[in-house]
């Protein structure tokens, strides 16, 4: 069993959920609490809905009903972030299939193979992902510094930093895996043999050679002193 196959699933896999987290999350951009005083209100969007909330706790959510009024840049990030949690999905998968410790895959070559492919995978799913939060947060950084900019101005959101996070887990575990093929190579699977039965030989063989001793012996004996 490979520790470094074993450390870049771990990697892939929390990178795959970071990633599925932020695609569902609402926090991607945020108003800051300290803005209304007053109402002490605050707005939080995402890719798939507007969210409202205020000090009382109450939450009130409602979705974005056409993706044709919905901006260019959220329909980018939309993609990205779909193809990366897709590409995670099938990259997991790749990975227990190119495991060393599965008996599913084929030959060693094949699941060196197999496990280099995962590794290809789960880095473009961490670049996808790398690229649509990145795109989010330019986006509301520019408005942020503009001065020009007389609308709602927002910050950057936990799930951009979720995604981010699993973006870089996703790219550290593809790594791992796609050098992980040098260590199929060097230390391929062995095959266990059992040896209960010929431990039993060399004690039989030495009882009958100890009885032949004794029924030899005493025969050479017995010539020696019939002729003294």
């Amino acid at each position: 069993m490979s520790r470094a196959q074993i450390s870049a699933l771990v990697f892939g896999v929390g990178g795959f959920g970071a990633l599925v987290a932020a695609t569902a999350s609402n926090e991607w951009k945020v108003t800051t609490r300290a803005s209304s005083v007053i109402t002490a209100t605050w707005v939080y969007q995402g890719l798939w809905m507007n969210c409202a909330g205020n000090a009382l706790g109450s939450f009130h959510c409602r979705p974005h009903f056409t993706i044709f009024k919905v901006e260019g840049y959220i329909q980018a990030c939309r993609g990205l972030m779909i193809a990366a949690v897709s590409l995670g999905f099938f990259a997991s998968i790749f990975a227990l299939f190119g495991m060393k410790c599965t008996k599913v895959g084929g030959s060693d070559k094949t699941k060196a193979k197999i496990a280099c492919l995962a590794g290809i995978v789960f880095i473009l799913s961490g670049l996808c992902s790398m690229t649509g939060c990145s795109l989010y947060a330019n986006k509301i950084t520019t408005e942020f510094f503009d001065p020009l900019y007389v609308e709602q101005k927002y910050e950057l959101g936990a799930a951009l930093f979720i995604g981010w996070a699993g973006a870089s887990l996703c790219i550290i575990g593809g790594v791992i895996f796609c050098f992980s093929i040098s260590d199929n190579n060097k230390t391929p699977r062995m095959g266990y043999a059992y040896n209960g039965a010929a431990s039993a030989m060399p004690s039989r063989t030495k009882y009958h050679g100890a009885e032949d001793f004794k029924t030899t012996n005493p025969s050479k004996q017995f010539d020696k002193n019939a002729y003294v």
